[in-house]
């Protein structure tokens, strides 16, 4: 069965790789003809799509854990959206799904590599947030990662982010003794403290790092969860507790910028109190899938988990929204809803 399609659909390009901060002349808004999906695959109209820090690396040309954007073809990422036409056993015209070709108003998808979504059971955007990526991460960066036990004091940098605010709000629903983060504004502090329940918060821009989180951990840390890297870690390292782990999960201090960034002076910190400094990476940890659904998704429909997400509307406003969330604009999730 299919629908009435349109003749062509917007999408965005990547046109030059970013020295430093990305600017707008960085990217280009393309019409692509939209064609009848070839056996095997799904034509989809995208709802929502994510934009996320990790995409930064993306722009640049060098070898990471995932392929950079190629110059002048459509960029990548998660979204949502619904089976306008279908070619594919198992997928009807008016299904929801959750597939990895964002950035674009309408995404020809090989059907292996959608995921059937109900709109019922959560909404949709969520899918892309609080019960996709963005919450396993969290899950598997605290539990798995930092080995979180309950009494643990845990800080979060970058905590009013969509990452951060899962993480600060799990620790303290699994038992956490104190939940600190640090965020960009004072409304974000506030917001940190009296929506998400942290104990303590601040404004990282109000003084160093190193002192304001001394006062809010006078008894140090056990786990430090990184979004920020920088003098954050260095921080962290300094309150870290004996024993103390760390998940490094985002470096957002240091995306742009264009000269190495020196180190942590303390590392020789983590020799004497035995510290543990992890990366995570959200594919390692797929198998906790259905357990994280599970105590999140429960989490979620009884109101103890909060979560934030900041909608910019419009599929022309795709490269902008992007550069927001790089600057802080956005609290919680930022989501891309490609139609007005």
């Amino acid at each position: 069965m299919m629908s009435v399609l349109p003749a062509s659909s917007r999408e965005w390009h990547l046109v030059a790789r970013p020295h430093g901060w990305p600017t707008p002349a960085d990217f280009a808004l393309r019409e692509a003809p939209v064609t009848e999906p070839a056996e095997g695959r799904i034509l989809v109209k995208n709802l929502h799509f994510s934009v996320d820090p990790y995409m930064r690396g993306r722009m640049n040309d060098v070898k990471s854990y995932i392929p950079p954007f190629k110059l002048d073809h459509p960029m990548d990422g998660g979204a949502v959206g619904e089976v306008v036409a279908s070619n594919a056993e198992g997928f009807a015209v008016g299904d929801h799904v959750l597939h990895g070709l964002g950035w674009r108003e309408y995404a020809d998808v090989p059907a292996q590599h959608a995921t059937k979504v109900d709109p019922d059971l959560a909404p949709l955007s969520t899918y892309l947030g609080v019960l996709g990526m963005t919450g396993l991460t969290a899950y598997a960066g605290l539990f798995e990662v930092a080995s979180f036990k309950e009494g643990d004091a845990v800080f979060v940098s970058g905590a009013a982010g969509a990452v951060g605010s899962q993480v600060g709000q799990m620790a303290r629903l699994k038992g956490a003794s104190r939940v600190i983060g640090s965020a960009g504004s004072d409304e974000k502090v506030k917001l940190l403290v009296e929506e998400y329940g942290f104990d303590a918060a601040f404004n990282y821009k109000n003084g160093p790092v190193k002192d304001q989180l001394r006062e809010a951990a006078p008894d140090g840390i056990d786990v430090y969860f990184d979004n920020v890297g920088g003098d954050h870690l260095e921080a962290a390292i300094s309150s870290l507790n004996v024993h103390g782990r760390a998940t490094i999960c985002g470096m957002i201090a240091q995306y742009n910028d264009t000269e190495p960034v020196p180190g942590p002076r303390n590392m020789a910190m983590i020799i004497g109190k035995r510290l543990r400094l992890q990366g995570v990476l959200v594919g390692d940890h797929y198998g906790m899938q259905q357990q994280f659904v599970q105590e999140v998704g429960g989490w979620l429909r009884s109101g103890e988990l909060k979560y934030g997400e900041t909608f910019v509307e419009g599929i022309e406003n795709g490269a902008d929204a992007f550069l927001g969330l790089l600057r802080g604009e956005n609290t919680g999730k930022m989501i891309v809803s490609p139609t007005r």
